[in-house]
Order: structure tokens, then sequence, then C-alpha cells
């Protein structure tokens, strides 16, 4: 039995079973999501990457989600659309991990920007006066920079727990890999792979809280000034609104796997597997770019440069 879990060095993912008939209806709106998902990223990360006015911190924070949108993406969208020309669905041991981890340290990355995006509105509404000292360049460097360290490392240690277990089996009844999953095939459990995610969950739960302790705040300090109810409306309820979105997506796909019912179709667990990785990263960016002002006008005075030189042209 011992020589057998040290062989398995491929995995077979189980959840296109069942697609033969809709695979390529499901290619072609898979491709078209993942194009939707890169240009309304792209076209924000570029936005503000061009204008200089825009360097601030909340647009610097937005930035990085906009960034970590397309690095969850890429760990998703190439391999399942591989997958749905494919009659196989396999992915070697490693892959597994590397998938994993990228899908992992992307959801961590979501709530940790998210949480900084909260921070910054705090500062800047419930202590405006020393907000430039406060959110400084070299500090929101740093900032940034612990943003991607922390859930990279964390979920680097998960992985590095699960790759260190004997693993027993080879199938995985989902789209995708992930950890948990993974470590669910193991032949036993180790003291290690239970602790790390207990840590993690209960890390970014912190950050759930944080997050909805400083909106509590800024409501009870926005209802005192008709000027902080105009910043709470204008850069605030966006980012609430990306917040809800990405935990409730996050929510329905962990409480699936912990205790979704095999009496579903498979499309529509497909569907609850996909929810984080398609709502998430098209949302996001529209509703920042349709309400934050700032950006919309830049868009839309791009949009009407790019417009007038066609004309020209022709």
């Amino acid at each position: 039995m011992m020589d057998n879990v040290s062989i398995i060095t491929m995995f077979t993912l189980s959840g296109l079973n069942g697609t033969s008939n809709y695979r390529i209806t499901l290619f072609a709106l898979t491709l078209l999501c993942y194009c939707v998902i890169l240009l309304v990223n792209l076209t924000i990360i570029l936005t503000i990457i061009v204008d200089r006015k825009l360097h601030e911190p909340m647009y610097i924070f937005l930035c990085n989600l906009c960034i970590n949108g397309l690095y969850g993406a890429a760990g998703f969208y190439p391999k399942f659309l591989m997958d749905l020309l494919s009659t196989t669905h396999v992915i070697s041991y490693a892959g597994c991990l590397l998938q994993g981890f990228v899908l992992h340290s992307s959801a961590s990355a979501d709530f940790s920007f998210l949480a900084l995006m909260a921070y910054d509105r705090y500062v800047a509404i419930c202590r405006p006066l020393v907000y430039h000292s406060v959110m400084n360049k070299q500090r929101v460097c740093v900032f940034v920079f612990f943003a991607w360290l922390v859930p990279c490392y964390l979920l680097f240690m998960s992985t590095i727990t699960t790759s260190l277990s004997r693993i027993c089996g080879s199938h995985i009844p989902k789209i995708y890999c992930v950890n948990f999953l993974v470590s669910k095939l193991a032949c036993s459990a180790s003291i290690a792979s239970v602790i790390i995610p207990a840590f993690n969950y209960t890390f970014y739960f912190g950050h759930c809280m944080f997050v909805a302790w400083s909106y509590i705040y800024l409501i009870k300090t926005c209802t005192t000034s008709r000027e902080n109810r105009s910043k709470f409306m204008q850069t605030c309820v966006p980012h609430l609104f990306a917040l809800t979105v990405v935990v409730a997506s996050l929510l329905f796909d962990l409480l699936y796997m912990r205790f979704g019912s095999e009496e579903l179709s498979q499309s529509v667990r497909n569907f609850m597997a996909m929810e984080f990785l398609i709502v998430p990263p098209i949302i996001n960016p529209l509703i920042y770019g349709f309400k934050l002002t700032q950006i919309r006008n830049r868009i839309q005075s791009f949009m009407c440069r790019k417009s007038s030189v066609i004309r020209l042209k022709s």
C-alpha cells in the first residue's frame, strides 16, 4: 500500500463529466467571460497607472485588487478552457498544488486589499487632518507589499503541508484543484494540515470583522455631516458592495465544499465552484469604474480622444 501511494503523480478532475453535449457552448461562454475579465481589469489598471492624478492610496489599492483579479483568473481559466477541448481531464500533482496555491492566495489577497481600502476610507473620513501623514507613499508601499506577501506566505505553508502528505486517492470531484480537496485524499491527517488551514480561515475572518467594524464606525461618523455622507456614498458604497460580492462568492464555494450534497446536479455544483472566479473579477472593476468619478471621467476622456483620432484617420 505504501508503494502505491508514492506513485500517484496525476489527479483526475471529474467536474466536467457529463458536459460533452454542450462543451462547445460552455467553451465559448467561458472564453467570453475570461476576455471580459481581462478587458475590465486591464482598463482600470492602465487608467490608474497612466494618470498621475490617480496615484493616490485608494486607487493604488484598487489597481492591486484588479491585478489580483487577473492573477486568480490566470490560475483557472487557461486550464479550464483546455479541459473543455479535451476528452481527458487530468492535472499533475505539482500542477494541482500550484493551481490550489494561486486560487487560494488570490482569494486571500482580495480580503487583504479590501481591508486596506476600508482602512484608507476610515482615515480619510474619520481622521482627515492626518490622512496624508498616515497614508504617505512609503507606508502605502509597505501596506501593498505585505498585502501580497502575507497571503502568499500563508498559502505557501499550507501547500507545503499538503505536499508532504501521503496521498491515497487521485479523484477530485471538481473542475479545479484546491488544497482542501487534495488534503482529503491524504492517507492520514497530520496536525499541521488541520492547524494551518484553521489559522488561515481565522486570520481572514478577522479581516472581515475589521472591515465590518470600520464601516459601522464610518456610518456613525457620516450621519453627522453632509460632506462625510457624500464621501461615503461616493467611495465607500462601491467598496462595501465589492466586499459583499467577494465574501458571498467565497462562502458559497466554501460551504459547498464542506457541506455540499451529491444530490445536486453537476451543472449546479460547477456553477457554485466557479462563482468566485467569475463574479468578483468582473463586478469589482465595473463597480469602481462606474461609481468612482475620477476613474469614470478618465476612461470617458480616453475613449473620446480615441474615437476622435479614428474619425480623423478615416
